[in-house]
């Protein structure tokens, strides 16, 4: 396959952003990839140098002001990665700049394949999955991390994770509403004006170029803690670190996405979970040990055993959906994941202190 014409990153600037751009510019040097981002995450400045020196050309704008979006033009693909990232976003504060960004910006986004024709890759979040609904799965523990119990399972439930048939009903957090409302949007442009669109529901995305925090971006945040000597803390569900996420490599992310561009027209409409599957799931404990491992670092993890209101203890995506229809399966297991990111803490120590090290 070979893409041609011109390509947009919303978020460009950004962790996912910056690494598809990256790729993009890459393996396709006719294409045009574009960059649009604010800037306004700490870090995305080193993002930004970094694909501006590969050929990425970069656009400072916003998604939530359509003119900035007019002022690019038409595009061949428009990969939708902006957001307000955090499922803690708006909880005792003023959720005015996540709704913007994350529904109005994705609107924009929408009326601009509108008017000017395009592909829409949007990255949505497995966070659109109500939250007492995935507290609700019964769990066990098994070893240091909570798992399913073999032989039981629920409506978008079972030992292989969540799917897309998991129940929607009740509150997800105004990050996941807002994700799950555009969702929606996008289906009613695609069949009311014929644009091509993929919805990628993601579970935990990462890799090197992640300025993780304590509310997203954790497997990045673990490896810098470890590398810089900084402060951790197990939160909430007893504070042993049980809790269980899938991670997905970044590179792998993007394998998908040209197999999506690829075969467009079978799937444009579709919704797809997408992560690493229980092969490639840990525990906050488990992450522990691996970064202690590889950093040679030991750090005397702190642990509050509250839970926060969006929090949950088991998130795992199933699959099996997007692996029938496409053929595509993570091939970065935990390990390589973790070496990957630690490899980039170690080459670029000095450049990332001021993010990672104070």
């Amino acid at each position: 396959m070979g893409l041609k014409g011109r390509a947009l990153v919303t978020g460009g600037a950004g962790f996912v952003g910056s690494s598809l751009s990256s790729f993009l510019k890459r393996d396709f040097p006719d294409l045009e990839v574009m960059a649009l981002d604010n800037l306004s995450r700490r870090g995305s400045e080193l993002n930004l140098a970094r694909i501006v020196k590969e050929g990425v050309s970069f656009h400072h704008g916003d998604v939530r002001n359509r003119e900035d979006l007019d002022a690019i033009g038409p595009v061949d693909y428009l990969f939708e990665c902006s957001a307000e990232p955090s499922v803690h976003a708006g909880y005792g504060s003023n959720p005015s700049y996540l709704i913007q960004t994350n529904l109005v910006g994705a609107i924009n986004c929408l009326e601009h394949l509108r008017r000017t024709g395009g592909t829409l890759i949007f990255l949505s979040t497995s966070r659109v999955y109500p939250i007492d609904g995935l507290r609700d799965i019964p769990l066990e523990t098994s070893g240091s991390r909570f798992v399913v119990p073999e032989n039981q399972s629920g409506q978008g439930w079972s030992t292989h994770g969540i799917s897309e048939l998991f129940p929607l009903d009740h509150a997800r957090s105004l990050y996941g509403a807002t994700k799950l409302s555009a969702e929606l949007l996008i289906t009613e442009y695609q069949s009311m004006y014929g644009i091509p669109a993929i919805v990628d529901r993601c579970g935990v995305l990462t890799g090197p170029w992640q300025m993780g925090k304590v509310d997203q971006g954790f497997v990045a945040l673990w490896l810098a803690r470890h590398s810089y000597q900084g402060a951790l803390k197990y939160m909430g569900f007893g504070g042993d670190g049980y809790q269980v996420r899938d991670i997905l490599h970044v590179a792998d992310l993007y394998d998908l996405v040209l197999k999506q561009i690829e075969q467009i027209d079978a799937c444009s409409g579709q919704v797809f979970n997408v992560g690493g599957g229980h092969d490639v799931s840990v525990s906050l404990s488990e992450l522990t040990a691996l970064c202690r491992d590889i950093t040679g670092n030991r750090l005397e993890i702190g642990s509050d055993p509250d839970t926060r209101d969006a929090d949950i203890p088991y998130y795992v995506s199933d699959c099996r959906l997007v692996q029938e229809r496409l053929g595509w399966r993570p091939s970065r297991g935990v390990s390589q994941i973790v070496e990957d990111i630690h490899a980039w803490i170690t080459v670029n120590k000095d450049l990332l202190r001021p993010v990672f090290g104070g």
